[in-house]
């Protein structure tokens, strides 16, 4: 268990928080992939507006093919692009029925309103982003 009063954990958490309430006053999203922390960050990221959430683990080929895609979608669309560990986090992913990796699920207002699973092209999912945003 970590030390909450640890320097470095303390650090990040303002820096998070920093870059969190800069990205909610300037009313866009992150133009890079926002990596999920834990549950509650979880819920904050996909409570409000258009999220695509990739699901991955840092072994999986076809994740690591993905990447330059999601952050494609995360710098040129109006969305918020989240990153879950499954390995790290396997109770967000249980809630959202991951069996397999990748899998992106697009939240609109906090709703999981679409699930595709695999690799993805580009234009397929800046259409799906675009159907809700």
């Amino acid at each position: 268990m970590s030390d909450a009063s640890d320097p470095d954990d303390i650090e990040s958490i303002r820096e998070r928080k920093k870059e969190q309430l800069e990205s909610e006053l300037s009313g866009e999203s992150p133009d890079e992939p926002v990596h999920v922390e834990d549950g509650d960050h979880f819920a904050d990221l996909t409570g409000d507006g258009v999220v695509l959430v990739d699901f991955y683990a840092d072994w999986c080929g076809p994740c690591q093919m993905l990447e330059p895609t999601v952050e494609a979608i995360a710098a040129e669309t109006a969305a918020t692009v989240a990153k879950v560990d499954v390995d790290e986090h396997q109770p967000i992913a249980q809630q959202f029925n991951v069996q397999g990796v990748p899998t992106l699920v697009l939240f609109a207002d906090g709703e999981a309103v679409e699930q595709v699973v695999g690799v993805q092209d580009e234009g397929t999912l800046v259409e799906l982003v675009e159907q809700y945003s």
